[in-house]
This record gives structure tokens, C-alpha cells and sequence, in this order.
């Protein structure tokens, strides 16, 4: 989880230079301003004022994310816009695909399939 929350500039950056993307389907970036509208939101499915518990659904928000835009978007496309380097994405991916573990894998699929 520190590898997501350390990324948090890195993924915020990206996700807006992803928006911003002529190639970038208009699903996606619905789907990427949603997600962003909902982090931002002070309302949550778990409230952010219960200690640890309260970010959970942030956290597993920003992992799905990830790992549904590195599972299911072109990767150059990704790195075109990634601040860091390769292999900093590729640790960042192996951070989300673990803590994203707890969202079913089919309704990542179901999500980002639609949305590419």
C-alpha cells in the first residue's frame, strides 16, 4: 500500500495528462474523471474519518485503477504520459494487481472493457 500512496502525485499527474489524450477513448476518461470526482468527494462508501478503515475504498479505488489502465490500455500510451521511469510503473503495477486482489477481477474487467 506505501508503494500506491508514495505514487499518489505520480498517478494523479498521469491521470490527468491521460484525460487530456486525443487517442485515449472518451470512455476511459469518463471513467478516470469519475474516479478522480470520487477520491476528491467528501463522500465515500466508507467514511475517511474512521482511523485506517477510512481509506481503504480509496486505496483499493487507486489499485483497480492502476492495474485496469496497465491490464487493459495501451501500455506505450501509459508510459508516454508516466512521470517516472518503466520500472517504476512496473513496481507500481505489481502494488496495485496485489492490494486490487479484493476487487473482483470481473468486474475490473467488466469496467475498463467497456470503458476501452
Amino acid at each position: 500500500m506505501k508503494t500506491v500512496l508514495r505514487a499518489l502525485p505520480e498517478i494523479a499527474r498521469l491521470v490527468r495528462r491521460l484525460i487530456t489524450d486525443p487517442v485515449l477513448p472518451r470512455s476511459v476518461k469518463i471513467l478516470l474523471g469519475a474516479a478522480v470526482f470520487y477520491l476528491a468527494s467528501p463522500l465515500d462508501l466508507v467514511p475517511d474519518f474512521i482511523p485506517l478503515v477510512g481509506y481503504v475504498d480509496d486505496a483499493l479505488l487507486v489499485a483497480a485503477l492502476i492495474d485496469g489502465l496497465l491490464t487493459y490500455v495501451d501500455r506505450r500510451l501509459v508510459l508516454r504520459y508516466w512521470p517516472g521511469t518503466a520500472e517504476s510503473l512496473d513496481s507500481l503495477a505489481r502494488a496495485a494487481r496485489l492490494l486490487s486482489v479484493w476487487v473482483p477481477a470481473r468486474l475490473k474487467r467488466r469496467i475498463f472493457t467497456r470503458a476501452a
